[in-house]
């Protein structure tokens, strides 16, 4: 929870055995106040399938106090809010003193006497009076999350449903280090056999939970599972910066560019990951070896230029052509390369107007001539 709660505010503490503190006077103007805030926090604690009591304060320790009081105002909750010893709160209730506000009433000189320095001090660091330190918490490096599910589910839907959770903790989590992940591991666990490792791979950095699940989703639909699930653990990696974005008022290019990005990582998702992948261009004299495939996304290095023009469609099988089927235009281009690999290529290239009109890429070998592409 602590994790998830960063994406909200760096300022995040532990309070044992079961309470946060959040700092969040610098995060009210970007969540559009503490109306706002306080409704987002409810929603995502109930997401991640957490009931909490929530309080706002101007110090961590009243607001932990009005927290645990059930968010009353500070000066109405009980006095045993503060943490005094059970015969401490017995003599205030023989005083007649019931509430944090009758206790702060009290004339300081006698409190201290009957109950020591350490009540005044708590009252004053609720009240702001004096400093109270605290660590903050540091997220880890990398996440890696597990549930119990109540009963075994044997179903893509079921696992879906308690993978939801976990995946909103992960969001919560990469908001919180500003950063994205091109990829994450679900692992369904079952009780008399392996692990059932489910891969979902991402064309860039993202960290949106509901479209983690959709991919997800994709995913899980295409496994018959061989025994029944009984927990499911998410893990994900290899962060990568991802600082927050401005929505733009008009629809843009880089709008545009992000529905492709998913659309491809959809596919990737029900197709699998060898279906779908990107072309680079590689240094390679003989035509049919200068490209390689890239995953989606991955920008490749760049290649050296070709010394002469190359068509844009390249046949697969060059088509054997007839001495009269062409006309020179230009070269010869000679392409002389792989002795290396048991593929020589020797070949002298040249631009050609074929009988049908169009401008072919042909070549002469040992045997005759071949058209290899197409210009135009």
């Amino acid at each position: 929870m602590a994790t998830w709660l960063g994406q909200f505010t760096p300022r995040v503490t532990l309070e044992p055995p079961d309470g946060m503190a959040a700092e969040v006077q610098g995060s009210l103007r970007l969540f559009g106040g503490i109306g706002r805030l306080k409704a987002r926090l409810r929603t995502g604690l109930a997401e991640l399938g957490f009931e909490a009591s929530l309080a706002f304060a101007a110090t961590a320790r009243a607001a932990l106090w009005r927290a645990a009081g059930g968010g009353d105002p500070l000066e109405a909750l009980p006095v045993g809010i503060t943490g005094l010893e059970p015969d401490a709160l017995e003599l205030l209730r023989g005083l007649g003193i019931r509430t944090v506000g009758e206790l702060m009433r009290l004339p300081r000189d006698g409190v201290t006497l009957r109950f020591g320095r350490g009540l005044l001090a708590e009252l004053d660091r609720a009240l702001g009076k004096i400093p109270e330190p605290r660590l903050f918490f540091v997220p880890p490096a990398r996440f890696a999350a597990r549930l119990e599910l109540p009963a075994p589910v044997t179903q893509a839907d079921g696992a879906l449903f308690a993978a939801r959770r976990l995946l909103v903790q992960l969001e919560g989590f990469l908001a919180a280090r500003q950063a994205g992940i091109r990829g994450f591991t679900l692992a369904m666990l079952h009780d008399r056999a392996p692990p059932t490792p489910v891969t979902v791979s991402l064309a860039a950095p993202a960290r949106a939970a509901a479209h983690f699940l959709l991919l997800a989703r994709e995913r899980l639909q295409r496994i018959t599972f061989a025994a029944p699930i009984e927990a499911i653990r998410l893990e994900a990696d290899d962060l990568e910066p991802l600082p927050g974005a401005t929505a733009p008022l008009f629809r843009d290019a880089r709008a545009a560019g992000e529905d492709w990005t998913r659309l491809v990582e959809r596919l990737a998702a029900r197709l699998g990951g060898g279906a779908v992948h990107g072309l680079a261009v590689h240094s390679e004299h003989r035509p049919e070896l200068a490209w390689r495939p890239t995953a989606p996304g991955v920008k490749a290095p760049a290649a050296l230029a070709p010394p002469g023009p190359r068509p844009l469609w390249l046949l697969e099988t060059p088509r054997r052509l007839g001495e009269g089927d062409f006309a020179l235009l230009a070269g010869p281009e000679r392409i002389e390369s792989g002795w290396w690999d048991g593929s020589e290529a020797r070949r002298d290239y040249y631009i050609a107007r074929s009988g049908d009109g169009s401008l072919a890429w042909v070549y002469r070998a040992a045997d005759g001539w071949y058209q290899h592409g197409i210009f135009a």
